[in-house]
């Protein structure tokens, strides 16, 4: 996989986790801080789609994952 999928992938796992922990319908509710993080991915997201600058993404291919090539680069 390349460095765009597996941001994809984690961005999703977080997501799942944080609403998971943060709605208070769910079974396994915490807090509704939790949905904080939601909020945190979500505003990433957007801010890379505008910007083609993502912080996981650079750790991802500084830890040797394939770069995508995407946004001009």
């Amino acid at each position: 996989m390349n460095s765009e999928r597996w941001v994809r992938a984690i961005a999703g796992i977080f997501i799942l986790l944080s609403v998971i922990l943060g709605a208070p319908a769910s079974p396994a509710f915490v807090s509704q801080w939790f949905l904080a993080v939601t909020l945190f991915v979500g505003l990433n997201l957007l801010q890379s789609g505008f910007t083609c600058f993502c912080p996981l993404e650079r750790i991802l291919i500084a830890a040797g994952v394939r770069d995508a090539r995407v946004c001009g680069r």
